[in-house]
């Protein structure tokens, strides 16, 4: 095939890359920012110091981080139909559909990891600024929301960029239910074409360069917090 017929190629499947790389970062992006909801409290609650209130969150986080994100999805996508009381609930409308599958599965695997990053972020403000901040009378609500909170979002957004990036590529695993993000897009155009390693090459590409914009954004949020941190100092 001659380099004419590949960018014939390439332009004639481009509107559908371009569609697959929308719901790829669609839900990236829905998945951290639900998921960093969810892990806050839970990021909290295995940060207690009573076992009991570990206890639950610790299980969550044990079986999401310790079983493979296409096994859960699995689990989702075709475990849920099995049961006759989630096929008459109003949810199955959602359940039956693989975005919404792909989504739910996505949002609580990252959510697990994040509230280790968000528990490790909270054990490691000093020590010295949540004394002071009782030394102020401040309560432990108004500690945990004026000082600790903000303090570990920043010590804890390194690893936060990182497993969106993580996140990323694991999402690549969503095509297995029929969903059009970029693998499932580029292994569509790969069957009709047979260019396979033209096509994988470009989805590669694709994921190196939202790789790099995501990189930038949270070196810029980075760069961000630590002027307004020392603006406020």
């Amino acid at each position: 095939m001659t380099w004419a017929e590949r960018w014939a190629l390439i332009e004639r499947f481009a509107p559908q890359l371009w569609e697959g790389t929308l719901v790829t970062l669609e839900l990236v992006g829905l998945a951290v920012v639900i998921g960093l909801f969810f892990a806050i409290p839970l990021g909290l609650a295995r940060a207690s110091r009573h076992w009991y209130v570990r206890a639950l969150p610790y299980a969550y986080i044990f079986f999401f981080r310790g079983t493979p994100l296409l096994l859960q999805l699995f689990l989702v996508y075709y475990g849920l139909s099995q049961f006759e009381i989630v096929r008459d609930s109003p949810l199955w409308p959602y359940l039956r559909e693989p975005y919404w599958c792909a989504l739910i599965t996505m949002t609580l695997h990252t959510a697990a990891y994040i509230a280790e990053i968000l528990r490790g972020a909270i054990q490691a403000v000093p020590p010295g600024e949540v004394e002071a901040a009782r030394a102020l009378g401040m309560s432990k609500r108004q500690a945990l929301q004026y000082i600790i909170l903000p303090r570990a979002i920043r010590i804890g957004l390194p690893a936060y960029g990182n497993e969106v990036i993580l996140m990323l590529k694991a999402s690549a695993v969503v095509y297995t239910v029929t969903l059009m993000d970029v693998m499932g897009v580029t292994r569509t155009i790969n069957s009709r074409t047979y260019q396979y390693e033209m096509f994988f090459f470009i989805a590669g590409l694709i994921y190196l360069t939202i790789t790099i914009l995501f990189t930038q954004l949270f070196k810029l949020l980075e760069r961000w917090l630590k002027v307004e941190a020392s603006q406020k100092r």
